[in-house]
This record gives structure tokens, sequence and C-alpha cells, in this order.
């Protein structure tokens, strides 16, 4: 069992016929705070929380909190695949596979890299897919 918190940075976001890109007119990031529990060495169950802030026109506020279960398979050499369902408090819902890789280990903790692919659906609005980038300390 290994628990781990993150930050998340959304980097575009595809919806029918336009993107949006991180950074430009406004500033999301998320807060992953999770646990991972492992049944064998290969397969594991993980569970995540990932309240998201966005900051637009001088002003900051938690626009959505995500409940993100998944199975976790150990790709080996320190990569592990997450396979993620998504429950928005938005009202959208989805499915994120991450690819994740330990960068570093320490004796008390390990640093992690992630990319998440999330794709949303519902809530009267087209499907998206986004591109992230995360990264953290697990321990």
């Amino acid at each position: 069992m290994a628990g781990y918190l993150g930050v998340l940075h959304p980097l575009v976001t595809v919806e029918r016929n336009r993107s949006e890109t991180n950074f430009s007119s406004h500033y999301v990031v998320g807060f992953p705070i999770g646990m991972n529990i492992w049944k064998t060495q290969q397969l594991g169950f993980s569970v995540e929380i990932v309240p998201t802030i966005r900051a637009e026109n001088g002003t900051g506020r938690v626009t959505n909190v995500l409940f993100h279960p998944g199975v976790l398979v150990n790709l080996g050499h320190d990569f592990t695949f997450a396979g993620r369902l998504a429950f928005e408090t938005s009202g959208r819902y989805g499915v994120t596979p991450v690819l994740n890789k330990i960068v570093k280990r320490t004796k008390t903790n390990s640093y992690f890299v992630a990319v998440p692919i999330p794709a949303r659906f519902g809530n009267n609005r087209a499907a998206s897919v986004t591109l992230g980038f995360q990264f953290g300390i697990v321990f």
C-alpha cells in the first residue's frame, strides 16, 4: 500500500471543433491525492481524489472535484499503467488512461511523472480529450 500527492497540469483539451490550452487566458491546476493497493506485484487498485482550481481574470476558485478509481498494471522498469474511471462534480464522467514513471527512489519515498489522457462525456457538452502532465511523490 502506498499513498501519493501530485500536481496536475492539463496542457490542451480538444472538444468538437475547438481546442483550449492551459496557461493562455487562464490557468488550471489539479492536486491528485491517492492510495495504491497492490494485490500482486503486477496488479493493483488505486483510488484518487483530484480537486481542480481555475485562475482567470485575477480570481481563482475550485471548479471541480474528481473521484478517480482504477486498476494498476506494473509494466516493469518503474513504469505503471493506470486505467481509471472518472466521476466529476461538474457532472462529467469518463475514463483516464495514465502512463506513470518513477524517476527517483529514496529510502522513504519515490518521485514520479505521469501523462494522463482524460476522455470526458456528459453534462450537455461535447465529448472531450485532454493531454496532461503530472508529477508527484509516493510515500
